[in-house]
Parts: C-alpha cells; structure tokens; sequence
C-alpha cells in the first residue's frame, strides 16, 4: 500500500492565533501552509476575513488564499480538489504540508477524503424551492426535508436555507437522500496520515476579549471603508457571508447607529467562534491546545512538536530542541 501523505493541521476559533502558530510552526518545518478558510479564497476582502498579511506570512508560502473573483462560486467539493493538489505538489518537492483554518467542513471534508458526487446544481429546481420558502417560510421546507432525509435535517437547522435547499436539490435530480450520498462517499480510505491540533482557551472570556480587539483592529485597519466600498458596487452577495460586512450595512443605510452595529459584529464574532468550537470537537483525533496555558508562541510550538516527535513520519522535518511546560 502507498505511504500516506504525512499532513499536519491547524484548526480552531477565530481569533485563536492560527495564523502565527501556523507560521512558526511553517519556519520550524520548513513547510507550506495551505489555507482552509471560505472567505480567504476570494480576493480583496481582506480586512474582514483576517486574511494574513505579508508582515504575517513572514515568508512562509501560503496557498489558496486570495485567488478568487467574489463573484466566482466556490463548494466544499472544488476545495477538496484544490488543497489535494497543492499539498501532493508540497510533499513532491519534499516539503511538509500545514493545512491551517477555521472552516470545519473543508477540514473535515479534506482529511476524511470525501468524495463529493458528481450531482450538478438544478438552477430551475433551486428558484423553485427558493420561491417555497419565500412564500411558506423556513421551517416548511424544512419538514419537507425532514419526510425525505430525517437524518440530514436533524443535522441543519431550518434557518440554514442554503443546505436545506441543496439537499432537496440532490433529492429530486437522483431520488436518494444526501446523506446516503455522503455514507458512499466515505467508503474510500483517506490518503493522508494528518496530525490534527486545535486551537483554544481554557478561559473562553479571554477569547472573547481577544476578538473584540481583533474587530478593533480591524476598524482601525479600514474595515468600514472595505466594506462601504463592496456595498456601494454592489458585491454583497459573496460578502454577506463574511462577518463584518452585513452587520454594517443598517449603518450605511441609516438605519442603525455605528456603536450598535460595530457590538453585533463582536456579538456575531463570538456566536461564529462558539460554533467552530463544536464542529472540531466533533473531529476524530483532534489535539487540543490550551494557547493560555502555555504563555507563549514558543512554548505552543514546542509543545506541538513534542507531539509530532512522537510520530515518525515527522522526524525528517524538525527536532525537539526543548520540553515545552506541563499542560
């Protein structure tokens, strides 16, 4: 059988520090990193999305990030497809692969090898359904899909219309629940042999607290200039996805006051990074750091080194130069 692919991932809250773990993890390795972040893909964009800096990337190579128009749609399964290539040209060149990011799904859907069907998108039965629950509501379509794939709509909640949408999509062009769809695509095994780490605090106000002052930072970086000038071109479509951008646009239209949308952008921050949290702790084998408990950046990598010394495949790329504190 064929050597895995030896992949190290980064995975946690916004606001968590992936970015300069990743990056000094990268320089101890000499690895690349390889984005898993929805947002980041797109170009411009960047104070909103967190998107790295050069100053941040501090000459680590990052890959998938700011290379798509925002008006170019993206899925999970293009993702998949994309980050396989890019880590299996890293490892060509002998250099080890770091996938770092925050969107659980393109993790989960990368690492499991999910292999996404061949299903196109029905345009026709998409405005249908879409005009459905402009007339009947959410939680219609909802039970609709509740008669059809139980198991899928126990997984999505009714105000996430665009998933409730695919599934029935799927259902009507192939006759099959999509979530037999997702049990098939699972059945072949993955190629990757991924020591997975994620990111948090012991103390969850002191995550809080640190994105409050990223959104702080972000303001003062221009966020609500980025984001006027996307809503005055009309690029919200991609955009409204992306925390900071719709929250600002009751300022923009006069209806809300800067301090209340600015707290909704914390509040909404804060809300997003409770839901990260519970996807990755849903993932198999994952490592938990506590980056409170360690004190500083040196002492997170080195304690994320003393696992990867414990693995073989990683010996080729780093040493343990120090036992990290107790944690």
């Amino acid at each position: 059988m064929q050597d895995k692919i030896p992949l190290i991932v980064i995975g946690g809250p916004t606001a968590s520090g992936k970015t300069a773990v990743s990056v000094a993890l990268a320089k101890e390795y000499g690895a690349e990193i390889v984005s898993a972040d929805s947002m980041q893909i797109y170009k411009g964009l960047s104070i909103a999305t967190a998107k790295p800096t050069p100053e941040e990337m501090d000459g680590v190579p990052h890959h998938l990030v700011d290379f798509l128009e925002p008006d170019q749609p993206f899925s999970v399964a293009d993702y998949v497809k994309l980050a396989g290539e890019k880590i299996r040209d890293i490892c060509s060149r002998g250099k080890l692969p770091i996938v770092c990011g925050g969107t659980g799904l393109y993790i989960s859907s990368l690492i499991d090898n999910i292999h996404f069907d061949d299903t196109a998108g029905d345009s026709e039965i998409r405005a249908r359904l879409e005009a459905e629950i402009a007339e009947k509501g959410n939680h219609a379509l909802w039970e609709k899909l509740r008669q059809i794939d139980p198991e899928t709509a126990q997984k999505v909640h009714e105000n996430n219309t665009p998933r409730v949408i695919r599934a029935l999509e799927v259902y009507e062009k192939t006759g099959v629940p999509i979530s037999v769809h997702k049990v098939n695509s699972r059945r072949e095994e993955s190629p990757y042999d991924a020591l997975i780490f994620g990111l948090t605090f012991s103390d969850r106000q002191m995550l809080y607290d640190r994105i409050d002052l990223r959104v702080d930072k972000m303001l003062d970086m221009g966020l609500v200039s980025e984001c006027r000038e996307v809503y005055e071109t009309g690029g919200l479509a991609t955009c409204a996805q992306a925390i900071g951008y719709k929250e600002l646009i009751p300022y923009f239209e006069d209806k809300a006051e800067f301090s209340e949308c600015i707290s909704k952008i914390k509040q909404e921050t804060r809300h997003y990074a409770k839901r990260q949290l519970t996807w990755f702790r849903r993932v198999d084998g994952i490592n938990w750091i506590e980056c409170d408990k360690y004190g500083d950046l040196k002492n997170i990598i080195e304690k994320m080194k003393v696992f990867a010394a414990r693995l073989t495949r990683y010996s080729m790329y780093g040493s343990v130069e120090t036992d990290p504190p107790e944690g």
